[in-house]
């Protein structure tokens, strides 16, 4: 059962932490429903002009060489530091020039009348070099199997957060069972109502999949640099 905190204003509202927050807790809060749209997941993925070149195929090759026969068994640090972050790494998501950068392990406080979500992310993408400022793009959690605590309201909780700070009617974000990667999208529908959708899964461990794992990080990385240009 999560645990709900005050806050440190005379009007006490409940605090929900990211790490414990389940989708009926986050349903009790804010209007929110899943819609089953695969379609919704094409310009995301289908972007134009990008390719991998045969250096990037070989680095996944070899990640899959390496890992794939004990992925599922791996801790979650375990499974963070050998095979996830050598993939977000080298899709870099950090750029000086646009002040962006990845951030792990970074805290998150979004404060509403009727309640609070707060706690400290997986993997943000944010606006800011040394420290976050506007969040555009999130990954949660790096989880090592389906035996661990549900990602999915986690990062949909991150996603509430982080759409209403940034003040944007879209965001994007992932979630990490295992093998196995789902990408989401979150949009504002209303006052307090939102909607969202879930891919297919996909496979760390064949390689066409990680291929688009690999190609789906290089576009959303891409749709945040265009924004940022455009700004």
């Amino acid at each position: 059962m999560i645990s709900k905190e005050s806050s440190q204003e005379s009007i006490k509202i409940p605090c929900y932490s990211f790490s414990q927050i389940t989708l009926a807790d986050l349903r009790s809060i804010v209007k929110i429903n899943l819609r089953l749209d695969n379609s919704k997941f094409d310009t995301w993925f289908n972007r134009a002009n990008t390719t991998l070149n045969d250096s990037d195929v070989t680095f996944l090759e070899n990640l899959i060489n390496k890992h794939a026969f004990a992925i599922e068994t791996y801790k979650e640090e375990t499974l963070k530091i050998k095979f996830i972050s050598p993939i977000l790494n080298r899709v870099e998501f950090s750029n000086f020039d646009k002040e962006i950068c990845d951030f792990y392990d970074e805290p998150l406080l979004y404060k509403h009348k009727n309640f609070i979500l707060t706690g400290n992310v997986d993997f943000m993408v944010a606006k800011g070099y040394f420290y976050s400022e506007i969040p555009y793009f999130f990954i949660q959690e790096f989880k090592p199997s389906t035996t661990a605590k549900n990602p999915q309201p986690q990062l949909l909780a991150e996603l509430v957060a982080a759409i209403e700070l940034a003040q944007y009617t879209q965001i994007k974000g992932a979630f990490i069972i295992g093998v196995l990667w789902y990408f989401v999208i979150l949009e504002k529908v209303g006052n307090d109502e939102y909607q969202y959708f879930i891919s297919k899964s996909h496979d760390s461990t064949d390689l066409e999949k990680l291929q688009g794992i690999y190609k789906n990080l290089l576009n959303v990385k891409q749709e945040i640099f265009d924004l940022l240009s455009d700004e």
